[in-house]
């Protein structure tokens, strides 16, 4: 929070602050702390909105097996996220509901809803490369990571670079996150996830950008895991709408077993 003035008490006080304030440096830290928040935070609402509703494909790319599973996805915030899958036949139905940091699955072959525990949220979600815990998003950039502008080695003209490092205290698996986005647009154009040790685990890569409503996002995302050679994961947005009118039964275990 920046300070309107100095205490009257300290007249010596207050021209060091001022003093402080006009410098070079710190003017320079300043902006690039606030561009570097600027830019987490559209990061962080990029495919949020008050409410949206999605219909997506995931692609799972293994060097033995594909497979695309057809999806309707809804949220409220950052806080909700309902999916069903409609298509192939063998999982239609299949569903997952998420309320804050809880998730359920519910298997309509077995008309059971699954609560999953956290020692599951890491395991993979549908046999994809994507976890349970990217599912819930507990943790966002802006409130979870402390973050500053940064450059790479070979950095590419007209790209800003974020380096996120986990708050302590919270359970994050990664040792730190680095952001790239068009300095133009701050429409991201790659993550990389880093482990506790410096080694790239894994990449996301944001491609595609078309117009949904008002709202431009890359239409397409790649997540590659680097540890597993051959397999990807890509999810396509052949619709999107944002800040539309969801039924208030939306986000609840009963929709969750309702079957299609």
């Amino acid at each position: 929070m920046r300070r309107s003035g100095f205490p009257s008490q300290s007249l010596l006080a207050g021209f060091l602050f001022f003093a402080l304030l006009a410098s070079p440096s710190l003017s320079r830290a300043n902006a690039e702390e606030n561009r570097a928040e600027l830019i987490v935070r559209k990061v962080d609402e990029l495919y949020r909105a008050t409410t949206s509703e999605a219909l997506v494909e995931m692609q799972i790319i293994t060097p033995h097996w594909q497979r695309t599973l057809k999806m309707n996805a809804w949220s409220e915030g950052m806080d909700k996220t309902f999916i069903r899958i409609l298509e192939p036949k063998k999982e239609q139905g299949m569903a997952t509901l998420r309320i804050g940091n809880e998730m359920w699955n519910f298997l309509p072959k077995t008309n059971k809803v699954m609560k999953i525990p956290p020692s599951m949220m890491m395991s993979s979600w549908m046999g994809s490369d994507f976890t349970n815990d990217d599912l819930v998003k507990e943790f966002t950039f802006l409130e979870s990571y402390h973050f500053e502008m940064t450059k790479p080695e070979n950095p590419e003209t007209g790209v800003l670079y974020v380096k996120c490092n986990p708050k302590e205290g919270l359970p994050i698996v990664w040792g730190h996150i680095i952001v790239a986005v068009r300095e133009e647009t701050f429409i991201p154009l790659w993550q990389k996830y880093y482990d506790e040790k410096g080694k790239l685990m894994r990449e996301m890569i944001f491609k595609d950008v078309k117009t949904f409503g008002t709202r431009e996002i890359p239409s397409v995302m790649e997540l590659i895991p680097i540890t597993k050679e051959g397999h990807k994961t890509v999810l396509r947005y052949s619709e999107a709408r944002f800040d539309v009118q969801l039924d208030q039964e939306t986000f609840t275990l009963r929709n969750l077993r309702k079957r299609m």
